[in-house]
């Protein structure tokens, strides 16, 4: 049988196989894929109503929950793509990418509609009911575009990526790095704005399992061994850093799981030994990828038995995905060279909202043909075929799973008076925890660091706020000319100055 060419059409096939089990659950209320079905065709016609037509942005702005869900797959059903949007984004910022992605309509709870205010964009805070079956609903093709997720601009601009109904579906579609299927359970515990969220929603509803849906607010180490237990979890991802904390907390709690998928930043060996020693049956999986190739490129299953040389592989690519190591010149790497990984096949988006240029530096087509993005990530192919991760070409890390262009910021902190000059790097505490650190040099020698940092969740995501402001006479450059962020004085930790 062929693969559905949208989200849409391999729900519906699916809610036809298996119209009686539970799609969604929340330890208060579930829906059947049947009611989940007929809830997202109710939303669906809704939109069309007021006014939604194919190749519309719709945002989505809602707690955690069941009716989140049904939102995002309405607004697909509409044959519109989704944006979207956590409860605690910076109003500068999301006002900046409604008007970027020319959002007229929001689909929105009570906490959505607080977050709104202001914003001069309709909203839809009621979901309707379950009706008959639609009909005549659109039906979006592959390369149709099914949402938007914006991701950190070096300008101060973020990027909104083009991810298709195509790889979407390919991510989850007979998966080589995880199976999935009915009976599973996977934990929906990413912020929806975060890519991981795709693989979590649509990973467990295209292939008959069930998506459990949290709490709102934050899940720390004892409320997820307590939900893992409780909801029977079989498949979980955690970004990297909440991977360490789980397991420095309670190794044996992720023992519950048949697989846990952990990424977005380099994984601990130590960290990933220990889990084997607490939990040997489980299977832990390494993730790689940008948003712009749609959640995961690479995966690595770590064998039982494993030893790491140098670090955990990202490993090998997915299905549908194709990889090839690039010189500085563009040309291929020779084998065990490092290279610039870039990523091809069907998890590639389709670029860049309105941003033409960005895109044609980012997305290459070579000589055939085929759409290659650039990750700017250094790697080496091991002799196995296992590709390892090196680190970064240009100054763009990553921090709890989220991407941090510091330029962003550094533009941000330069907008405000009493800052001339500013650094943004991450730095490792006394405590052994990442921590994003702001170098500034000031037009005065005093520095109201508590107005500063409300000055920037303002303008900022929470996870793109430094953690601290320290002051320097000047800020340290290369030979060419550019801020030396490794050559940055190390912050004294201690200091509470540094942080109020």
């Amino acid at each position: 049988m062929s693969t559905p060419h949208s989200v849409p059409a391999a729900f519906r096939r699916q809610a036809a196989r298996t119209p009686d089990a539970v799609a969604l659950a929340d330890g208060t209320r579930q829906l059947s894929y049947a009611e989940l079905d007929s809830r997202a065709d109710a939303l669906a016609r809704l939109l069309a109503e007021e006014g939604v037509r194919p190749g519309d942005r719709v945002a989505v702005c809602l707690e955690r929950s069941v009716d989140l869900v049904v939102a995002l797959l309405g607004v697909l059903k509409a044959g519109a793509a989704y944006l979207p949007l956590t409860l605690t984004e910076a109003p500068a910022r999301l006002s900046g990418m409604l008007t970027d992605a020319g959002v007229e309509l929001a689909v929105c709870d009570a906490a959505g509609a607080r977050q709104l205010a202001g914003q001069s964009v309709r909203t839809v805070s009621e979901l309707p009911g379950p009706t008959p079956a639609a009909a005549g609903l659109p039906a979006p093709g592959a390369e149709d575009l099914a949402c938007l997720m914006y991701t950190s601009g070096s300008t101060g601009r973020p990027k909104g990526v083009m991810v298709p109904h195509r790889s979407v579906v390919n991510l989850v579609t007979e998966p080589n790095y995880v199976t999935l299927g009915p009976g599973d359970r996977i934990l929906q515990l990413a912020p929806v704005a975060f890519d991981a969220a795709t693989f979590e929603i649509w990973g467990a509803l295209l292939n008959g399992a069930r998506v459990e849906v949290p709490p709102h607010g934050p899940v720390g180490p004892a409320e997820l061994t307590e939900l893992l237990l409780e909801r029977g979890i079989t498949v979980l991802w955690l970004t990297a850093a909440l991977f360490h904390r789980q397991i420095d907390s309670d190794a044996a709690s992720l023992g519950t799981l048949r697989t846990v998928l952990a990424g977005g930043d380099v994984l601990s060996t130590d960290h990933v030994r220990r889990l084997r020693a607490a939990a040997p049956a489980l299977e832990i999986v390494n993730g790689y990828g940008p948003t712009e190739a749609t959640t995961f490129s690479l995966c690595h299953r770590i064998a039982p038995d494993e030893e790491f040389t140098h670090s955990v592989p990202i490993g090998t690519p997915l299905q549908g995905a194709v990889v090839e190591l690039r010189a500085a010149d563009g040309t291929p790497a020779a084998d065990g060279d490092e290279g610039e990984l870039w990523v091809g096949g069907a998890g590639v988006s389709l670029g860049y909202w309105q941003r033409p240029e960005l895109t044609a530096e980012r997305f290459v087509a070579d000589a055939d043909g085929r759409l290659w993005y650039r990750t700017g990530d250094l790697v080496r192919r091991r002799a196995d075929g296992a590709v390892e991760f090196l680190g970064r070409i240009d100054g763009q890390f990553k921090l709890h799973g989220q991407r941090v262009e510091p330029g962003e910021i550094e533009n941000v902190l330069a907008e405000h008076p009493e800052v001339r000059q500013a650094a943004v790097a991450v730095r490792t505490n006394h405590l052994g925890d990442l921590r994003l650190v702001a170098w500034l040099t000031t037009v005065e020698e005093t520095l109201n660091r508590r107005a500063l940092r409300a000055f920037l969740r303002e303008r900022l995501p929470d996870h793109m706020v430094p953690a601290l402001f320290a002051t320097v006479d000047e800020l340290p450059v290369t030979t060419n000319g550019k801020v030396d962020r490794k050559a940055l004085p190390d912050p004294d930790w201690k200091s509470k100055a540094l942080y109020l």
